[in-house]
């Protein structure tokens, strides 16, 4: 987020164990929100669900917390994003020539892939997902990520700030 976000703006998260967790507690949490001023950003993975009836089902959750918010769903996994950006996984790991694989080709449409953690996992056995998130993130850089889930994710958290921020 803080490639994407301008400095001036304050970022909090709202961690939810699962997507289960997630769709159960996620109404509570947003309605008893108390800071004025927020932005609301949900992300979830898509996995095997249909993405539009996720979608649907988040943003019903919001509007029942009486909360507007941008919904975006990962298409597959969050992993993904990561496959999108082989470079950053590289530089994450110290292994750089991860970041050489980015050129085969099923590595150019990330979100395609069956299961994204899988191909993580082939160049780091020891993968863990929220471990390799914590790690991998630093090093995202949305100008070199070729996961279209991704940018759309990228691009509506801008167009939300910048909205706000007028």
């Amino acid at each position: 987020m803080p490639r994407i976000l301008p400095p001036e703006v304050h970022t909090e998260y709202l961690v939810f164990e699962g997507k289960q967790d997630l769709e159960k507690r996620m109404t509570r949490k947003l309605r008893a929100w108390l800071r004025p001023n927020s932005l609301f950003v949900v992300l979830r993975d898509q996995d095997s669900g249909d993405c539009k009836v996720i979608k649907a089902g988040l943003i019903e959750r919001c509007r029942d917390a009486e909360r507007e918010a941008l919904v975006r769903i990962a298409c597959r996994e969050l992993e993904a994003w990561f496959v999108g950006e082989l470079e950053a996984v590289g530089e994450a790991f110290d292994q750089p020539n991860i970041g050489k694989q980015a050129q085969k080709a099923k590595f150019r449409t990330p979100d395609n892939l069956g299961s994204p953690v899988k191909e993580l996992r082939r160049f780091i056995p020891t993968y863990q997902k929220r471990d390799g998130a914590r790690k991998i993130g630093h090093y995202l850089d949305p100008s070199r990520n070729r996961s279209r889930s991704f940018q759309v994710f990228v691009e509506g958290v801008q167009r939300l700030v910048q909205g706000a921020v007028k």
